[in-house]
């Protein structure tokens, strides 16, 4: 009776193996169990190879890929100074936050820092020029603050590339206030000018370019560098001016002169017609783009206009003194007024501004 009691536990013992094994420790995926009679019976995977007629289970070996940790937060920038050429890689937030996009209106002011050209005389050449008071000698323009005003309308072609429309305006620029004008004798004497205010209106397409793939972002990416460049044309506009010779020019010695002859001309007054010359105008500028809250940025920028010709109408009505000789050796002044009227005698010079500035562009 004990035998049998321990041969029937061994039994079960020996029987129940099998499925706490196989409870324990999964099957192996290289092999499938199937029924067949009652009994289990292993069949061959994918993974098997039968040689002459036998089956070998080869060991199942993949590699299954962990799931990878999810990093939150901006990734750390990259690049090099000394790999990458001082080149600087900026995450997309932060390129994303001075890119230019859709359309904009833009509104700048400035300060003209310099004022480069001058007028002269076109009629220098022509006989007895010298008796119509004018820039022989090349004199610069007159300003005072020169504050130019801009309004452009334009759109980003991509995140490079902009281009816009403007509308440019200068004012507070004169004809110099005294001119080196000819004494017919190789030489000049200064004469004295009153009026000529200038204005010049240009409307320039522009294009301008983000450089920032060269330089990279400044100050700590804030600030990125752009260049651009405009052509069109300009209006520009002299008033009336008019030129004052106190000169006493003599034209023959009064003891040889007789009666009521012309012995000399004093006190010229030369009254310039102004004029508006229409010219082909160019720009190139130079700046720094910044941006603040709603959408709104800042151009700080340096340009160079070049304005064409300022040029007057070519009229000139010439007033003067003439003194006559009274055939006893002296001369008085005529009683009558003597004034002449000249035509195709310009006056002219090139316009060009350096400016210092800030544009404001509102993005839609």
């Amino acid at each position: 009776m004990r035998k049998f009691s321990i041969s029937a536990v061994l039994t079960g013992v020996l029987l129940g193996l099998p499925g706490v094994a196989g409870a324990a420790y999964p099957m192996y995926p290289a092999y499938q169990q199937m029924p067949q009679n009652g009994q289990m019976m292993y069949l061959p995977s994918a993974n098997s190879r039968v040689v002459s007629g036998n089956t070998y289970n080869m060991p199942y070996n993949s590699v299954v890929a962990a799931q990878p940790t999810r990093v939150t937060g901006a990734l750390p920038r990259v690049g090099s100074s000394q790999t990458n050429a001082g080149r600087q890689y900026y995450q997309p937030a932060d390129y994303d936050r001075l890119a230019d996009s859709g359309l904009y209106v833009g509104l700048s002011v400035g300060y003209s820092a310099s004022v480069i050209g001058s007028i002269s005389s076109d009629y220098t050449g022509e006989e007895d020029a010298y008796t119509v008071p004018g820039a022989f000698q090349a004199a610069d323009f007159k300003s005072d603050t020169v504050i130019p005003f801009q309004v452009s309308v334009g759109a980003a072609i991509n995140n490079d590339i902009r281009v816009d429309f403007s509308y440019l305006r200068y004012s507070n620029l004169s004809y110099p206030r005294t001119v080196q004008t000819s004494d017919g004798a190789g030489d000049y004497v200064t004469a004295q000018v009153d009026g000529g205010a200038i204005t010049s209106n240009a409307t320039m397409l522009n294009i301008y370019y983000n450089i920032d793939s060269f330089t990279g972002y400044l100050a700590g990416g804030s600030l990125r560098p752009y260049i651009g460049a405009g052509v069109g044309v300009s209006l520009n506009t002299i008033a009336d001016y008019v030129v004052y010779d106190n000169t006493f020019y003599s034209v023959m010695e009064p003891g040889a002169a007789g009666a009521g002859q012309l012995t000399g001309i004093s006190d010229i007054y030369a009254y310039h017609n102004g004029g508006t010359t229409e010219q082909i105008a160019f720009m190139l500028e130079g700046g720094l783009s910044t941006e603040m809250e709603g959408g709104i940025k800042l151009d700080f920028f340096v340009r160079y206009a070049n304005l064409g010709k300022v040029k007057t109408s070519g009229s000139i009505v010439l007033s003067q003194i003439e003194w006559l000789g009274d055939g006893a050796g002296g001369e008085y002044e005529a009683p009558y007024d003597s004034v002449f009227h000249y035509t195709n005698w310009y006056e002219s010079g090139r316009l060009g501004m350096v400016d210092m500035g800030v544009r404001l562009r509102l993005q839609f």
